[in-house]
């Protein structure tokens, strides 16, 4: 898989997981209509609801997200999301390539508690992801409550 270890990808990768930086989300997305190059076409530091904003419902992307979330009153957590996208009007050739190429992405943007399959921009709704990443981080000091 070309391109996803590119250092534009992994600069993007490590400004995400960064403390000190603002960028929250990249966006992977293939270069051509055939081939396996990926290119970054976007990054920023609106979360979720500008990540969905970016998605292509003609193609197949990928997506990095950093989540920050209250797990209590004394606590705050930051998580990470990888997304895989697949828009609608995707040609179903690079529908099946995905569940293959998908893996090659997931090693360089390795660290991630939940991966997200997401076929509609409703699949990336905020409150259902945290509640998942909750669920997936074990602890729980507020009951459930958020």
């Amino acid at each position: 898989m070309s391109g996803v270890d590119s250092p534009d990808v992994l600069a993007a990768y490590d400004a995400v997981r960064s403390d000190k930086d603002a960028t929250n989300w990249l966006l992977l997305s293939y270069a051509g209509a055939v081939g396996d190059k990926l290119t970054l076409t976007g990054t920023g530091s609106g979360g979720l609801t500008e990540l969905a904003t970016k998605l292509d419902d003609s193609q197949a992307q990928y997506a990095y997200v950093r989540i920050e979330y209250a797990n209590d009153t004394e606590s705050k957590r930051v998580k990470f999301v990888f997304v895989v996208w697949i828009g609608e009007g995707t040609k179903v050739m690079r529908k099946a390539r995905v569940s293959i190429e998908s893996g090659n992405v997931k090693r360089v943007l390795g660290h991630h508690s939940i991966s997200v399959d997401a076929r509609d921009r409703g699949d990336l709704d905020e409150k259902d992801i945290v509640a998942r990443l909750r669920r997936a981080g074990g602890a729980d000091y507020n009951g459930g409550r958020g």
